[in-house]
């Protein structure tokens, strides 16, 4: 049985041990603290004109995603009424969770060695980075986590992965994760 006081994920013991001496001597860093490191990972599930349809969708994505993650996720709700769209002020219309920690390296481990090798005709993932050092990315399916039960599943959803870091650029970045084992295209 594991000791939660002494447990440590993967991906962390790793970026202490290792990733973190191979930035520094990539970049040329002469402190420790300006090694980029990971930050925090947002999982987002949009309904979109499902929840419209019906308001028990987004309770489904919120569910699916508090699997996915470990840890509780929020609705996410309009901040505007779109009458073009029929959504109204407060309306749920998908889920969101923000990971930090221990849950954070645990779910990136997750989504790199399990959940990316299981999508279909997967080539890895294009670099996609917002000139400050973060990544966004999107799943089609996330029935590709293996939290989620396929048989269960009501309905299947496109998430974003969003993938902030303390790097200030985007090659510092795309370093970081390239350490962690990201399967970027080029």
């Amino acid at each position: 049985m594991l000791d939660e006081a002494t447990y440590t994920p993967r991906l962390r013991q790793q970026f202490r041990e290792e990733i973190r001496a191979k930035l520094k001597e990539e970049f040329g860093y002469t402190n420790d603290m300006q090694i980029p490191r990971l930050d925090k990972i947002v999982l987002n599930i949009g309904c979109g004109a499902e929840a419209v349809r019906d308001s028990k969708k987004a309770k489904s994505a919120q569910e699916d995603l508090t699997k996915i993650a470990g840890q509780h996720a929020v609705v996410t709700k309009a901040k505007k009424s779109i009458a073009g769209f029929r959504v109204r002020e407060e309306m749920p219309l998908g889920a969101k969770v923000t990971l930090r920690g221990d849950r954070m390296y645990e779910f990136l481990d997750r989504l790199i060695t399990i959940a990316m090798p299981r999508i279909r005709d997967f080539r890895g993932v294009k670099p996609s980075f917002d000139g400050q050092g973060n990544f966004a990315m999107g799943i089609k399916e996330h029935i590709v986590f293996p939290e989620i039960d396929f048989d269960k599943v009501d309905e299947v959803w496109g998430m974003d992965v969003i993938i902030a870091t303390t790097a200030g650029t985007d090659a510092e970045g795309k370093a970081l994760l390239k350490h962690f084992n990201m399967p970027f295209t080029s």
